[in-house]
């Protein structure tokens, strides 16, 4: 349950009657005064009395571990409800800054993340994420007092003196700015302002097409509604800008059954519509009606400033908002923008960041726009993934693929026993496992959650480029595959990720057959393409590596090849709509590297086959501690390169032979294993 504020800030002190449950830093309009209650709980909202110290770049994974509790889910709309009907009580303050407890105290190097509220202007926006920010983030919320009158530009310069004192304390690190509706034209109109301040702006359904709301119709009516009536403006209105049933979603365990799912999102229902009443106290009928105002004249001045935003901008928009043309919005904005990433959420309404959906930081993490510096790091400004997207990602989006694999893993211990699961994988890294790129990669998923769910171990891919670039963004992008590959840790294939990560003492996992294998014609499963030069061998050496040779079996039994890339050039028009993409595609090694540099990119037709089972053939690891010699005696290096080929393909042919003696490698039997022991039973495999 959320913290409930029981504080009241003035602009020249605390009011002693009241014990804050929130950790509140306080600044008045214009910066009269500041006003601080401190706590113990570390720096989340406090402002820094002294120049920060050069920043010490290290990794957020040191002081996070995987499969951490981000809290997504415990919070729901009643929660912020509750929270808001405390906070509204009247004070006679300015507008403010406060953090909310739950934040705790973020990792170090942490931005500075500033919410910026809309209509309401409580600062509760962000209940739902209060939890999971916190971690990553110095969070402070900006609290406007309902019967506050403060213009827009007033609003404005009150933020730009925070963010310009925030600059001058760490001016390497970025500045972050969440604007919900009303708080998205804060946020441009600040940005606009302050085009020298590292800034990252993101956008929740900005209130800049509010000429165009479907609210714009029903604004007289609301004026000349007597005050009898005002109480029931608050139903009209949760009906305009949310849909009830993704609020009370929020926290319906997905692998419920059916029923016990039916019932929960009842009983929140239930539970929810007495707390509706509260809106009518947040915003009563003088304050609607001054909010509609700035509201409008918000979104006049910010339009005519859009032109002066150079700040990074991450645009979120709910195909289903009732009260904002926001479709319509996101494609004005991403071609008026300079640096305007957009991410679409198909089911979702106005009030995006209370609904059900994915996490506000999963969003941030998976357009890459987390970092701790001018630049964003892969490496160093990776944040582990969370329980919550753990269970988000493998049950929801690729919870089919789970159930038809149904994979099975086995290792080899250091005596050369091979055992099922993953204890002859080593638990401390540097770890670089080496293997078969299976069609379309589809072996990776499995691979990730079973090092996760076993071993909670993170398995950094190292993928094609291509995967990362931003020319592939359009206004009709939702947050897709290539966002999630990057929430489990995947970058970009470039020698200083390898060196990194490496240097990090992490586990990664690389493909030098690459796109070559994953993209490859038919009558190929299970060839290796390789370079004629060892690439890895020397940098796993110079860090002391264990390399992890691997096969993996299963494609065969999941898809036939139909059309692939020989088959595909031969058709009209769409041999040229080829060539033109592969014009774009960068070129990532060179051709003196062998047929694996030469990487058609294009996506071949396969037809589904009855779903076999995917085996997992992990070999004999190969200590490279105290062998630094390897780095100049390219003769050794390339004989362990070949060993470690030659691996590969004998755990392959292994796993084809031992296959066949698996009595559940047919999906029908799995599934008839299951409905007799049970659905959490695991299904035998052939034994090793």
């Amino acid at each position: 349950m959320a913290s409930i504020p029981t504080f009241r800030v003035s602009l020249h002190g605390v009011n002693s009657e009241y014990r804050p449950h929130f950790q509140v830093m306080a600044q008045g309009l214009g910066g009269n005064d500041l006003t601080m209650v401190s706590s113990s709980d570390g720096r989340n909202g406090r402002l820094k009395s002294s120049v920060q110290k050069k920043l010490v770049k290290g990794l957020v994974s040191e002081h996070l571990e995987v499969l951490w509790d981000d809290g997504y889910g415990t919070n729901t709309v009643k929660d912020y409800l509750t929270a808001s009907s405390e906070m509204i009580k009247p004070d006679g303050g300015p507008p403010r800054w406060f953090c909310p407890v739950e934040c705790g105290c973020p990792v170090k190097d942490s931005p500075v993340l500033l919410f910026l509220p809309g209509l309401d202007g409580v600062g509760m926006g962000l209940t739902l994420h209060h939890k999971a920010l916190g971690k990553v983030f110095e969070v402070r919320c900006l609290h406007i007092p309902i019967y506050d009158r403060t213009p827009f530009e007033e609003l404005v310069k009150f933020i730009e003196e925070t963010i310009r004192l925030e600059n001058a304390l760490s001016p390497n690190k970025p500045i972050y700015l969440v604007g919900d509706s009303f708080g998205g034209c804060l946020a441009l109109a600040v940005s606009a302002h302050n085009p020298k301040i590292d800034l990252v702006v993101i956008l929740a359904n900005p209130a800049t097409s509010f000429v165009r709301s479907q609210l714009q119709p029903f604004i007289s009516f609301f004026e000349a509604l007597p005050d009898g009536l005002h109480v029931s403006i608050p139903y009209i209105l949760s009906l305009v800008i949310c849909d009830p049933v993704k609020v009370a979603t929020v926290g319906v365990g997905s692998k419920l059954p059916p029923r016990m799912r039916i019932e929960q999102l009842s009983r929140n229902l239930t539970s929810l519509f007495p707390l509706i009443s509260v809106i009518a106290n947040i915003v009563p009928r003088e304050t609607l009606a001054w909010k509609l105002k700035l509201i409008k004249s918000a979104a006049a001045y910010t339009n005519s400033r859009l032109h002066a935003v150079k700040a990074e901008v991450l645009l979120l928009v709910s195909d289903k908002d009732n009260m904002l043309p926001s479709q319509d919005e996101a494609q004005r904005l991403k071609g008026l923008l300079q640096n305007c990433t957009v991410r679409h959420f198909k089911d979702n309404g106005h009030i995006l960041l209370l609904e059900d959906g994915i996490s506000l930081l999963t969003i941030i993490k998976g357009t890459s726009k987390y970092r701790r510096s001018r630049r964003h790091d892969s490496v160093s400004d990776f944040v582990p993934p969370s329980i919550s997207e753990y269970r988000y990602i493998f049950d929801q989006v690729l919870g089919f693929l789970r159930f038809a694999a149904s994979s099975v893993m086995f290792s080899t211990m250091e005596d050369g026993e091979i055992v099922k699961g993953l204890a002859g994988i080593p638990s401390e890294g540097p770890v670089l496992f080496v293997g078969y790129h299976m069609l379309m990669g589809l072996e990776i998923y499995s691979l990730v959650e079973e090092f996760l769910r076993e071993k909670n171990i993170m398995v950094h891919g190292v993928a094609h480029t291509e995967l990362f670039l931003a020319k592939h963004e359009s206004s009709s992008n939702e947050f897709s595959f290539s966002d999630w590959i990057k929430v489990f840790g995947a970058v970009p294939v470039t020698a200083s990720n390898l060196f990194k990560l490496l240097s990090a003492k992490s586990h990664v996992l690389l493909y030098p057959g690459g796109a070559r294998e994953a993209l490859h014609y038919k009558g190929e499963q299970y060839k290796l393409f390789w370079p004629n030069q060892p690439e890895f061998v020397r940098m796993a050496a110079r860090f002391g590596a264990t390399i992890v040779p691997f096969g993996v079996v299963g494609e065969d039994d999941m898809a036939e090849l139909v059309l692939d890339y020989n088959d595909l050039m031969k058709m009209p028009l769409l041999n040229d709509h080829i060539r033109e993409e592969m014009q774009r595609v960068e070129k990532i090694r060179d051709k003196s590297l062998g047929e694996v540099a030469d990487q058609q990119i294009f996506l071949p037709a396969a037809l589904p086959k009855i779903p076999g089972r995917f085996y997992y053939l992990f070999g004999k690891p190969i200590e490279l501690k105290g062998k630094e010699e390897l780095q100049k005696d390219k003769e050794t290096a390339n004989q362990l390169y070949l060993h470690v080929q030659s691996e590969i393909e004998a755990s392959i042919a292994y796993l084809l032979k031992k296959r066949e003696e698996d009595p559940y490698r047919n999906i029908i039997d799995r599934i008839m294993y299951k409905a007799l022991h049970g659905p959490l039973h695991q299904v035998p495999a052939f034994d090793p």
